[in-house]
């Protein structure tokens, strides 16, 4: 029988996965065979997530240890800088930011791979699920037509042909050759029990894989927004968001180690199984199908003989040999026996029908279909699949790299943050020119009554014996407000109050004029209580 095998042939990386340490949580060394439902194999995938889980930790203890040396540091050196190193705070968002773009992509891609290879063994499920169906529904037609409807037909067959002992002798012959056919039909192993079971983990599959997919794309997408959040606040220097921030991203980096053990685990399992598939396939069947079937499945070589080419040769013969002998009947025994033609056209009906599904039955039995779909899931998983894992597990790392370092960033962003508002330290509380007392002014207006711009004028007036005299204009402040708006449109709004420039009365924002009016009430009760008129 011509069957060309394509051979399995395991990648490098199922190597590599294989030959990691299988250890117990006692360290006793395990077999790396695997071995699902053996507790010491499971206690080895443990082993293996508590090792990401004592990085987690160790993770943990050195942000720690480093951010009470940076505080400690920053206290010491807080009299001999003032500015924060806000250049490299920047630089380093950036290459943590860079650092999780990169993690998202390869999750990405691999969350897709893996995807794609858990729907391929699904796939080649189903093909399998509906080729063992497909085998006991034949089988059990076939038995079903030769044990209840052929017997039917004989028996009233019987009844006419009662009086000639040569009809009597051609339905004995049928009758045995058709108790030959259910006997070879016999032979052919009954898949319920395996399909049953393929079809739970099929669905247990579909349903595992549905929500870690769906889990990752959330922590994919939470990552990236952490990171857009956390440049928003180095941006608007807004402590708040960043403190709330780095809370989260500390949660997010506890997630990327819990889901690094996960795939950890899951890809050292996948790769004990992708070494050596046929042995599991061997050992988990064993019981249910002989092995020698097993064996012609997963191999399917030329060499190799059906272990069904005997049942069907058997089954064939006997349908030509029924076929002659019915047509026989048919054509001597009719004329003497009408009434039997309606059953000798039942049987040859039925003859022909057992030898359309004698086809189907040899197409189903062939080794060529199942191990195609044994190959397409074999590919799903130890390529696709496996290879998804390792891009998952390699985001992993690169997620808890980020952020480990927008942790690490936490001390000098939050000094970032402050820049703006230490910078005023310096300046002079009563300078009209500090943004602060600006703010301060606006929302505390002075007590007293606001002089007006003509009183605060006459005042420098007469204060002309004692300082030099400065020229003012007096220009209405309607004409400089259409001289400006005869520039710009609208009539502007100055930054600053011009005080002691001698420039004409300028345009004010309300909150400028509050500014400016306190400023001068100020200067006023201090030239008047220094010279007393």
């Amino acid at each position: 029988m011509p069957a060309a095998r394509v051979e399995y042939i395991a990648p490098w990386w199922v190597a590599w996965l294989h030959s990691v340490p299988h250890l117990g949580l006692r360290l006793q060394p395990v077999d790396s065979t695997f071995r699902p439902r053996d507790e010491s194999y499971q206690e080895s995938l443990l082993f293996l997530g508590l090792v990401a889980v004592i990085g987690l930790g160790l993770n943990l203890v050195l942000l720690a240890a480093y951010l009470v040396c940076v505080c400690g540091c920053r206290r010491d050196d807080a009299a001999q800088t003032k500015r924060p190193r806000s250049c490299c705070v920047t630089w380093t968002a950036v290459v943590a930011a860079l650092i999780c773009c990169t993690a998202v992509g390869a999750g990405f891609y691999g969350n897709s791979e893996a995807n794609d290879g858990v729907y391929q063994l699904l796939y080649a499920l189903d093909n399998a699920n509906h080729t063992f169906s497909g085998i006991d529904v034949l089988v059990s037609g076939t038995t079903q037509k030769m044990k209840v409807d052929l017997e039917q037909h004989l028996a009233r067959l019987g009844e006419i042909f009662a009086a000639r002992g040569d009809y009597l002798q051609t339905l004995k012959f049928l009758q045995q050759t058709a108790g030959s056919i259910i006997v070879q039909m016999a032979g052919v192993p009954v898949w319920t029990e395996v399909t049953e079971e393929l079809t739970e983990l099929a669905d247990q599959t579909s349903f595992v894989e549905y929500y870690r997919w769906l889990s990752y794309l959330l922590l994919f997408v939470l990552d990236l927004v952490l990171f857009l959040l956390a440049c928003l606040g180095l941006a608007k220097r807004s402590r708040c968001l960043l403190a709330s921030t780095l809370c989260c991203g500390v949660l997010a980096l506890l997630l990327s180690w819990m889901s690094l053990a996960a795939d950890a685990a899951a890809a050292v399992g996948t790769s004990d199984f992708c070494a050596a598939p046929d042995t599991f396939i061997l050992n988990i069947t064993e019981g249910q199908v002989r092995p020698e079937v097993t064996r012609y499945y997963l191999y399917c070589s030329q060499s190799a003989s059906s272990p069904f080419q005997q049942a069907l040769t058997v089954f064939q013969r006997s349908l030509t040999s029924m076929q002659i002998q019915v047509a026989g009947l048919l054509q001597f025994a009719v004329p003497r026996f009408p009434t039997a033609e309606k059953d000798l056209l039942g049987i040859q009906l039925l003859l022909n029908s057992s030898e359309s599904g004698l086809h189907q039955l040899t197409a189903l039995l062939d080794c060529r279909g199942l191990h195609k779909d044994y190959l397409d899931a074999l590919t799903g998983i130890c390529y696709d699949g496996l290879e998804g894992l390792l891009y998952l597990g390699l985001f992993s790392l690169l997620a808890a790299l980020a952020f480990s370092i927008m942790i690490c960033l936490g001390p000098g962003a939050w000094k970032h943050c402050a820049t703006r508002d230490r910078d005023y330290d310096d300046i002079d509380d009563d300078d009209p020119f500090n943004p602060q007392a600006r703010r301060i002014a606006t929302h505390n207006p002075p007590r007293g009554q606001l002089h007006s711009f003509c009183s605060y004028s006459s005042g420098l007036g007469s204060q002309g014996s004692l300082h030099p005299a400065q020229t003012i204009s007096n220009a209405p402040v309607s004409e400089y407000m259409n001289q400006a708006a005869l520039f710009g449109g609208n009539p502007r709004y100055e930054n600053v109050p011009l005080i002691g420039r001698g420039s004409p009365p300028p345009t004010y924002s309300p909150s400028m004029r509050a500014t400016y009016l306190s400023v001068a009430d100020e200067h006023l009760r201090h030239y008047g209580n220094e010279f007393p008129g």
